[in-house]
């Protein structure tokens, strides 16, 4: 087949690096289209015996190891050496030096990767990371239903360089609706040192959040460690899950009553892990769910259109420099003026 320019927006990423990304695959859907790419690859000696399906996802790491199942089923997948054939099989072994050919059809995803004019408050900014207070509302990273207007897209206009890392650097997420600080690589180094500071916990990331009901305690201070998965129910929801029933992974979160009024209390609320949607999972399954928080509690707004969480404090040493750095967010509009419609008095210690 002829060669036809790639229908990719991100150019090839090390394996290494898409191995040990922090953030969670995306759901990558075929479309149809007219444009076709064609990439010869051939199986190292590191990957024999791997199920083809996981090969072809370090192979093309810029894509999930679903959409390389969703190839396979598509007969995009041919094996040209040591015989040509068709392959469909997701789970055969592969053999060290195997050519294949594979026949990229274009998707949501790899049409998403564009820059956008999108204003980012940037805060603090060198050679190597930058410090971002993201406002509610704007999506992190392209996924399905927002392939578009991003965080991501943003930040391939402000820097085109970031256009040669994994998802423009972003190393770790808000949730849509969540405000506050994020620290995004600008470098491959930075970037590789950030995902493994993450995965170590030597990142500390504070949150003030607002929650339903008077707090349910005479001591301020709680400490939840509840696994958090998918939500068998609803697997929309993520929920406090039994690892002894239920696939999950452990999560530590300690939490302080700043002020508590009978309608509603103020939180303090600092991550130990970083799983989908833990601060909202926990405080909801402890008895306070976030007020706004249509997820996990029901379509109760009292005066904010979002779940009432802002990432406040964001503290670490820097991956390159070694120099300890500290930021602060300032509480947005929306959060401070339900806090004086509650009566929540704001009383935040030293870091």
């Amino acid at each position: 087949m002829k060669q036809i320019q790639p229908i990719l927006s991100a150019p090839l990423l090390p394996t290494s690096l898409a191995q040990s990304d922090v953030l969670p695959e995306d759901i990558v859907d075929l479309v149809e289209g007219p444009e076709l790419e064609q990439r010869d690859l051939v199986i190292p000696a590191t990957m024999h015996g791997e199920r083809l399906d996981r090969a072809l996802a370090q192979l093309l790491p810029e894509f999930s190891r679903s959409y390389s199942q969703q190839l396979l089923a598509e007969a995009c997948v041919t094996c040209v050496l040591p015989e040509a054939r068709v392959i469909n099989k997701p789970s055969i072994k592969v053999r060290a030096g195997e050519h294949y050919q594979v026949v990229l059809r274009p998707t949501p995803q790899s049409q998403a990767f564009k820059p956008e004019d999108i204003a980012l408050e940037v805060i603090y900014e060198d050679a190597d990371l930058r410090v971002l207070n993201k406002p509610a509302g704007l999506v992190v990273h392209p996924a399905p239903g927002n392939w578009s207007g991003t965080l991501l897209n943003g930040l391939l206009a402000l820097d085109p360089q970031a256009v040669m890392l994994p998802r423009a650097g972003i190393v770790h997420r808000l949730d849509k609706d969540t405000s506050g600080l994020m620290v995004v690589a600008r470098t491959r180094k930075a970037m590789d040192a950030l995902v493994a500071m993450i995965a170590e916990r030597e990142v500390h990331r504070e949150y003030l959040a607002v929650a339903y009901r008077k707090w349910n305690s005479s001591n301020p201070l709680r400490e939840v460690e509840g696994a958090i998965g998918r939500d068998y129910r609803n697997r929309l929801r993520m929920a406090v899950v039994d690892l002894e029933r239920l696939p999950g992974k452990p999560a530590h979160t300690s939490f302080e009553c700043l002020s508590s009024q009978e309608e509603a209390c103020l939180m303090r609320c600092v991550l130990h892990t970083g799983r989908t949607h833990q601060i909202r999972v926990h405080m909801a399954h402890i008895g306070h769910p976030l007020l706004g928080d249509a997820m996990y509690a029901g379509p109760m707004q009292m005066g904010i259109t979002r779940q009432a969480l802002h990432a406040y404090r964001l503290r670490f040493i820097h991956p390159i420099s070694g120099e300890p750095l500290a930021f602060e967010a300032p509480i947005p509009t929306d959060m401070r003026e339900l806090l004086d419609q509650l009566g929540l008095q704001l009383g935040l210690a030293k870091p």
